[in-house]
């Protein structure tokens, strides 16, 4: 159970953080409660990483442009988008979506050359025909009434941005996973702080005053020590036991936490939105094995497939 206990820790924090972030936005806007949120968490990660690989690994090396414009696709692009879209979609659909990134992983990896077994495709097909039942009711015909559409239509681009972040990695692999997570990170406020301070003072958006910040300081608290520094670390440490393969299972759990916790609520999901969360469930969970099992040591000359899709949420 100790062997598995960090990758499960890290599926459940992330797993309730949808919830939690959902009843914040309401009180601080998506994009400076994603600003305040890695301002506190990235002068944490990089007190962690100073004090764990010493003050030289608090540097950019000569890499400050690509860390930048990386930090501001995954933190900045899939952060703030999909916290906007927690004002138009539910948790549930949120967390469900944000899953298949390690399927889109696959995708990008397929496009650059990287063969996927059968088996991956077939799963990847059966995860979005459940995706597709989660967001349309079970009827397709009424896809544009239905107003959680533009929000599910946000998290899947933010998905995207994520799934770039990740691929952009590897460029940075002579790095450790908490270097590369706090230096992007707080490069991202860079970009951040920019696109804050136009949609400010243009009108789009407005700051926060303390009193609605202080009317948030729980979710805060918990976004930035649970949902951007606990379940980080913990998730590295999974990755370090089980490899990312084997780690990249307990992503399925994300969805999971979230139903359970807005069943807990009183929101319990249609017979529909279940069959449809069941699927995909149970697509990743196939496709988590079959990548398992390409992630052989005999296998993984020259094979990407299978540890880069696992590591989409390694640094989420």
């Amino acid at each position: 159970m100790s062997r598995v206990l960090p990758s499960v820790t890290a599926a459940i924090c992330w797993g309730a953080m949808f919830p939690i972030a959902a009843s914040a936005v309401d009180r601080v806007d998506a994009f400076h409660l994603t600003f305040l949120r890695y301002l506190a968490a990235s002068a944490i990660l990089l007190g962690i990483l100073a004090v764990v690989e010493g003050r030289r690994a608090v540097r950019f090396d000569g890499r400050f442009a690509d860390i930048l414009r990386l930090g501001v696709l995954g933190f900045a692009g899939f952060n703030m988008l999909a916290y906007a879209a927690l004002e138009l979609t539910t948790p549930q659909h949120a967390s469900l979506l944000v899953a298949t990134m390690p399927l889109m992983t696959v995708a990008v990896a397929w496009r650059q050359g990287a063969q996927p077994p059968r088996a991956l495709l077939v799963a990847i097909g059966a995860a979005l025909v459940g995706v597709a039942l989660v967001i349309t009711h079970g009827d397709p015909a009424s896809v544009l009434e239905h107003g959680s559409v533009g929000g599910d239509l946000l998290v899947l681009v933010g998905a995207m941005c994520w799934v770039a972040y990740t691929m952009g990695a590897k460029r940075h692999g002579d790095w450790s996973s908490l270097r590369f997570t706090a230096l992007t990170a707080s490069a991202s406020l860079i970009g951040m702080a920019m696109i804050i301070g136009v949609a400010d003072a243009t009108g789009l958006l407005h700051a926060p005053t303390s009193g609605h910040v202080a009317d948030i300081a729980p979710q805060l608290g918990y976004v930035v020590v649970f949902g951007a520094v606990v379940a980080v670390l913990s998730w590295n440490v999974g990755v370090q036991r089980l490899g990312p393969a084997g780690a990249s299972l307990f992503m399925n759990l994300v969805p999971v936490v979230t139903f359970a916790i807005e069943a807990a609520r009183g929101q319990t999901p249609t017979p529909v939105e279940l069959v449809g969360a069941a699927i995909t469930v149970g697509a990743l969970v196939a496709a988590n094995r079959v990548m398992a099992r390409q992630s052989a040591p005999a296998r993984n000359s020259g094979q990407l497939l299978a540890a880069k899709p696992a590591s989409v949420t390694a640094d989420a």
